[in-house]
């Protein structure tokens, strides 16, 4: 148990957060995976922050590019991701494993990188002003040889970004960050 703990206070201490004490509101999704498609695009989240709305955008470019299998893209998306995370003051560690991303030899090294630039950006974004919208925390149990991994989704539909059309609809929605309104 002392080592749970310690490894959440690791990863609190290195994690990409915001300056500020925001509320959101969290609450547990009893959804598996969804079969109807939610109406939520990126463009339906809307953050206080122009900064933090460049993360988000960024960040689900780089989501979908790893959900289609499309190496280039993500590094593209990665690179573009890492410039918004150098102007956020927290997440220059997060912005270094962006770059590892953006110049990754091959997908399966751009995956198993994602786990943890996800970690970082779902404390970050637990923290944000929502002002619209609902941002997705989902998780997929076997990714990452069965560590599991989670991501962020503007809509409830699982694709997972770690499998990609091997096992797109594999995960489930573990959390929601909505609006505090």
């Amino acid at each position: 148990m002392k080592r749970y703990f310690a490894v959440a206070a690791i990863m609190v201490a290195t994690s990409c957060t915001s300056n500020t004490n925001q509320k959101v509101a969290l609450s547990a999704a009893d959804s598996t995976s969804a079969t109807v498609a939610d109406a939520a695009t990126p463009a339906s989240i809307k953050l206080k922050d122009a900064n933090v709305q460049s993360i988000y955008n960024g960040y689900i470019v780089l989501k979908d590019a790893l959900v289609n299998a499309k190496f280039e893209d993500a590094q593209k998306a990665a690179a573009e991701l890492k410039v918004s995370l150098t102007s956020q003051k927290g997440c220059e560690s997060t912005a270094v494993t962006a770059n590892k991303m953006a110049v990754a030899k091959d997908i399966a090294s751009q995956r198993k990188d994602f786990t943890t630039l996800s970690a970082d950006l779902i404390a970050l974004f637990k923290h944000a002003d929502v002002e619209a919208g609902t941002i997705y925390v989902q998780h997929c149990p076997m990714a990452n040889k069965g560590d599991g991994g989670d991501w962020l989704s503007s809509e409830k539909k699982i694709q997972n970004p770690y499998y990609g059309d091997e096992m797109m609809e594999c995960g489930r929605v573990t959390e929601e960050i909505k609006s505090a309104k």
